[in-house]
């Protein structure tokens, strides 16, 4: 039983959740390969969830988002609290995004869409979706939580039970720490590396790179800088571990 994001009260927790891990680790990676090509003006936030991401993309680089998602209560959260000038919000349905046509869009991310997604079948039919809209010779970036580091505890998650090896697509509960409450429990699937590449070339895509990033890899004064402005923070096995792996591709020029 995967995580239902349409539950009212599992959208409020997951925005409540603090996702500095998430933001020092992931997104500024994900961010950096967009803001690496100044001929990107319009990226889509696949599975933007509360609009987190999407908002301080918008903020950072003042790139056009189309941010969709399937759960009405998280497009709601993400209107409420992040509406920007610079941000779409469409709620979509069974994977489609009818409202974007062939090869329009610059640039296109998917964060921790495909650890919630229960089939193979399902990864690919959003890929292809992904695919179309692109633009050729445009970016598609995936974050997701790292299916070689399952088991270690971080300092705001533990995504599934140390010591157990998983299957391709076995099920696996993650932990969320949210400050003050109880953990927010997600039900996710566990896909190894070489799945993403598969699905990813099946879909069209090429020139697949995956880095893997631990805190070694941040500057010294930016983690200075971010522990200042969140002083009760205290990092964990993100020292030795990378929480994320994030997978680089390219939609072909023909």
């Amino acid at each position: 039983m995967k995580t239902s994001f349409k539950k009212e009260i599992i959208a409020n927790k997951f925005e409540a959740y603090n996702d500095i891990l998430e933001r020092t680790l992931g997104f500024r990676f994900v961010f950096q390969t967009f803001l690496s090509n100044p001929k990107i003006t319009s990226v889509l936030d696949y599975g933007c969830g509360p609009g987190k991401v999407s908002h301080r993309l918008a903020k950072k680089t003042g790139i056009n988002v189309f941010a969709v998602d399937e759960s009405k209560e998280m497009i709601n959260i993400a209107t409420k609290k992040r509406h920007h000038p610079n941000i779409n919000y469409h709620l979509i349905k069974n994977n489609h995004l009818s409202f974007l046509e062939d090869n329009s869009v610059g640039g296109a991310m998917a964060c921790y869409v495909f650890i919630n997604t229960e089939k193979k079948e399902q990864i690919l039919k959003i890929m292809k979706e992904i695919y179309r809209v692109l633009r050729p010779g445009s970016l598609f970036v995936i974050l997701d939580t790292n299916p070689d580091s399952t088991g270690i505890e971080f300092s705001t998650f533990q995504n599934g039970v140390k010591g157990k090896k998983y299957m391709s697509g076995e099920a696996r509960q993650e932990w969320l720490h949210i400050k003050d409450e109880e953990d927010l429990i997600l039900h996710d699937f566990h896909w190894p590396k070489s799945v993403y590449e598969e699905l990813l070339t099946e879909a069209g895509f090429q020139e697949i790179d995956i880095l893997e990033p631990t805190l070694k890899d941040i500057p010294c004064e930016e983690l200075k800088m971010i522990q200042e402005k969140q002083p009760d923070h205290h990092w964990k096995n993100e020292w030795e571990f990378p929480p994320f792996a994030i997978y680089k591709s390219i939609k072909p020029i023909e």
